[in-house]
């Protein structure tokens, strides 16, 4: 069934549009202000985005307008619900990117009509769109994954985060695979009592942000530069036929994607069975690997994302770390850590 989203401030016509929608057979979702309605939007990723003009918190113009910086919903269609009749003020609906408008009163035909040109519209536009890539892609001869980073850099979309910027969050659609340019990416997520867990670390030239190729699925952690990062992507419809027709590259990424899997059980065994001295040194030397420091490099870390990668509480970390540095493996000053004996920190047991 396809799904609507109504923003509209009135309740009474939000109520009756939604129950007319719904007997119509879609699945409608309503919000009552602008604000919500973007949320919304980003959150659950309707088919088509019903919305009026005037309302509080956020107006109209300013939801389509957020939603055109927003990767997964730029592409929905959307349509103007206003009473104001105005030539101009229809244009400038029309000018501002909306896809139809409609005014106040409309009937059952009108609604239900654009709705369904829109959405008739976007099908058309999206398996054009989905031909085109894949006639380009099928082309593509990529024998080995230093060739497809290669092509991600000359074809992808780039893109730029500040430390602390997310790049996407949780539930939200996946549609783009990630490569890192330069800087640092971690994935997290947070538990039942709300404790932050630190899923993965990716430097430069790591991909992330993978998904079944073939569902709609939603991402389960949110991604979070964790120094000023640049990025480039591409959609995974991209990805799926450039694998299909180059097999050696398709080995490539089977290889890398065991290799991910393996690390990611020995950070859980760690985290179970592992000593806290084991766990909180093999931590400071995988963000000192991810994050290209040498030994005479200083990690500036929250002691939150330490904790998180080592499995344990902060205060039990910091305690940890006053030891190491007691011990003369670790140098400590302005919250920044700098590694002075990495082979001891390797031998801990």
């Amino acid at each position: 069934m396809k799904s609507v989203l109504l923003i509209e401030d009135d309740g009474v016509l939000r109520a009756n549009t939604a129950e007319l929608l719904e007997l119509s057979g879609y699945v409608v979702k309503t919000a009552s202000n602008g604000k919500k309605g973007v949320s919304a939007a980003i959150e659950c990723l309707p088919d088509v985005i019903i919305c009026d003009i005037m309302m509080p918190e956020l107006d109209g113009y300013g939801v389509l307008r957020a939603l055109a910086e927003e990767e997964s919903t730029r592409d929905i269609p959307f349509i103007f619900l206003s009473a104001k009749t105005e030539y101009q003020d229809v244009r400038k609906g029309m000018q501002e990117g909306a896809d139809d408008y409609l005014t106040k009163p409309f009937t059952e035909n009108e609604l239900i009509g654009a709705i369904e040109s829109r959405m008739a519209r976007s099908a058309i536009l999206k398996d054009r769109d989905i031909s085109k890539t894949s006639h380009a892609t099928s082309s593509v001869c990529l024998r080995s994954l230093q060739e497809f980073i290669l092509y991600m850099k000359e074809h992808g979309k780039i893109s730029q985060f500040e430390n602390g910027e997310t790049i996407y969050r949780e539930g939200i659609h996946c549609t783009l695979i990630y490569l890192i340019i330069s800087g640092v990416v971690k994935t997290h997520r947070l538990d039942e009592k709300g404790k932050e867990l630190i899923t993965g670390l990716y430097k430069t030239n790591d991909f992330f942000g993978f998904s079944d190729f073939t569902k709609n699925e939603s991402y389960r952690e949110q991604a979070t530069a964790i120094e000023k990062t640049r990025l480039t992507s591409i959609p995974k419809t991209e990805l799926k036929p450039i694998l299909e027709n180059n097999p050696e590259l398709a080995f490539d990424f089977i290889q890398l994607f065991t290799e991910n899997l393996s690390e990611v059980k020995e950070q859980l065994v760690e985290m179970a069975y592992g000593s806290v001295r084991k766990r909180t040194a093999r931590t400071i030397l995988k963000f000192a690997e991810k994050l290209d420091q040498g030994i005479d490099g200083k990690l500036h870390i929250l002691r939150s994302d330490l904790a998180s990668v080592a499995g344990m509480a902060t205060e039990t970390l910091i305690r940890t770390l006053s030891s190491f540095k007691k011990e003369g493996l670790i140098d400590i000053k302005d919250r920044n850590i700098r590694i002075i004996d990495a082979a001891k920190l390797k031998s801990i047991k």
